[in-house]
């Protein structure tokens, strides 16, 4: 085991992207994430990269368009209402096949909302947030060292198929700290991006653009967009899933709740309930198959998320009707209780 560092969330991310290669950063200050923009304001003129701090949300994400074009890693950090902001210009960077991370630390909405943690932009994030055809990865750590991980890796997801990732927390990742330690991310096979938009050097020009006039040309694009999508959806499905052997009753949840959930599920175990606990890490491509297979063995699904109830239509498509899919959240910037938890698997009668 390397070196491990006791450090912020926000701060983590920071440094892993760092790691990663990331020497471009545009960004605008919204809290719950402004230690992140703080923090690669003051590393990466020390590895010789540039930050900016953007005019606006709106100028921040078009400027990692430019140097995403380029064929820079670039980086850029918001939290919901400016991740609101940028989607007119991630559903642009979509449609050019450009590679960058997206970090969103998740606050309460909609609107402004508040400040505190919570779980709503599933939507925003796995439904393709502006207009047109077309997704992001979406990664969703559960802890400050899967948070280091995934973000290193999303630079190498993002190059491999031309795509924004997402990764996405709420303001406890951003903001707690925990002990970590930088790996380096699984090898991958990175093809050469010789599209990128350099000065030709005696090339033909490359041309980025997501506007195409023709319907042919842009329906030929979108569908082969379309068939890098399935192939991530092959490829890039992470999911954990804990004492789903003999459960009965199947937890369902991402993130920081799915921490809560893990010692709900261990407090019930020791009473005797057969519980487990499915938790998606990419929240798109969705675990779908799965939450399918467990659903022959389960009595019903609970999904547990801080929200009104985002992520429980994708497990009920999932479900498909073989069993109950039932929902608990909370939404507003509060935060579920292991006792809430274990208060709704009881009232569903099943599992002991």
């Amino acid at each position: 085991m390397g070196e491990r560092i006791l450090m912020k969330g926000n701060e983590a991310i920071g440094e892993a992207a760092i790691k990663a290669g990331c020497r471009y950063f545009f960004g605008y200050p919204i809290t719950p994430q402004n230690e992140l923009p703080e923090y690669m304001s003051r590393r990466l003129p020390e590895v010789g990269g540039v930050f900016l701090q953007a005019e606006s949300e709106v100028a921040a994400i078009n400027m990692v368009y430019g140097a995403a074009g380029a064929g820079a890693r670039v980086m850029t950090s918001s939290s919901s209402p400016g991740i609101s902001l940028k989607m007119e210009g991630i559903s642009y960077i979509a449609g050019a096949d450009l590679p960058c991370v997206i970090v969103n630390i998740v606050r309460g909405g909609p609107g402004l909302g508040g400040i505190q943690p919570a779980q709503s932009d599933y939507f925003q994030a796995t439904k393709g947030g502006g207009h047109g055809d077309y997704h992001m990865v979406v990664l969703a750590p559960s802890s400050i060292q899967e948070a280091v991980d995934l973000v290193m890796e999303a630079f190498d997801i993002a190059d491999q198929y031309r795509v924004p990732v997402m990764v996405i927390g709420d303001g406890m990742i951003g903001q707690m700290m925990e002990p970590v330690e930088f790996k380096e991310p699984p090898k991958r096979d990175l093809p050469a991006k010789d599209w990128i938009t350099d000065g030709c050097k005696g090339r033909k020009p490359n041309v980025i653009n997501s506007l195409s006039l023709q319907p042919e040309k842009l329906e030929e694009m979108n569908w082969n967009r379309y068939k890098r999508y399935e192939k991530i959806k092959e490829n890039e499905v992470k999911v954990e899933t804990i004492n789903m052997e003999d459960a009965e009753i199947a937890l369902v949840a991402y993130g920081t709740t799915s921490r809560i959930c893990f010692s709900a599920m261990e407090t019930l175990r020791e009473e005797g309930y057969k519980v487990g606990l499915i938790r998606p890490i990419t929240l798109w491509p969705f675990p779908t198959e799965t939450i399918s297979k467990a659903a022959d063995n389960v009595k019903a699904f609970l999904t547990v998320e801080m929200s009104t109830g985002q992520m429980v239509e994708d497990v009920r498509l999932a479900v498909n009707g073989k069993v109950p899919v039932h929902f608990y959240g909370r939404t507003g910037g509060m935060v579920p209780s292991p006792d809430e938890i274990i208060e709704q698997v009881k009232a569903l009668g099943g599992g002991k």
